[in-house]
């Protein structure tokens, strides 16, 4: 299973970026995925998780700002954040699991990260 996380860099407060996680060795539509992130000196904490079906939830720190989507066609799952705030600031993974439950805790499988830095 590999999952390639892409679409991070560096972008103004205010701005707008759109992550995306290409998802391959696995089948997709059966596979819950979620997106997390990890500061600078901080853990690793989820952002948000959609199930294979589509229902989808969001922390409550990027509630409103952030929306996870789906794309099982192209076995990718997206992050779409707006508002970035210099608190964004972080490496973001994407994850896989069979069940939402278990993607928004224990995650079966990893991507590499990308990185997204929100100046001030």
């Amino acid at each position: 299973v590999q999952l390639q996380a892409s679409g991070g860099g560096l972008v103004q407060a205010g701005d707008s970026l759109r992550l995306s996680c290409a998802a391959s060795g696995l089948t997709f539509s059966n596979y819950a995925m979620g997106w997390y992130r990890q500061a600078p000196g901080k853990e690793r904490e989820l952002v948000a998780g959609i199930a294979n079906v589509g229902i989808r939830g969001h922390s409550d720190s990027v509630k409103g700002r952030f929306t996870i989507s789906r794309d099982n066609a192209k076995s990718t799952v997206y992050l779409q954040m707006n508002s970035l705030k210099p608190e964004d600031t972080a490496v973001y993974y994407c994850a896989a699991a069979l069940s939402l439950r278990v993607v928004t805790s224990t995650p079966n499988y990893w991507g590499q990260g990308t990185e997204v830095t929100v100046s001030s």
